[in-house]
């Protein structure tokens, strides 16, 4: 034997007929947190911040450059010599 019952009703109505508290006040106060935090943080994550950060540790100056060749040529190749500065 089947039994099939339809109920047509709105999630507010389902959650008052079912006693679950309704959270919409709360979810709302977390959001406009949350919302309120990112954009707060959003500045961070900016082409221009994130360009910045990633040159800074990239090796200033064109003696910086050729001493980080010099050396990773030197590791590669089981040179004996150092650098001089």
């Amino acid at each position: 034997m089947k039994v099939k019952v339809e109920i047509d009703c709105t999630p507010e109505e389902a959650r008052t007929f079912f006693g679950l508290p309704d959270v919409q006040p709360l979810q709302a106060k977390i959001l406009a947190e949350m919302e309120r935090r990112i954009l707060a943080e959003m500045d961070c994550f900016s082409p221009e911040a994130l360009l910045r950060s990633w040159m800074s540790l990239a090796p200033q100056g064109a003696e910086q450059v050729q001493d980080a060749f010099t050396r990773m040529f030197q590791q590669g190749f089981g040179g004996g010599t150092k650098p001089s500065r």
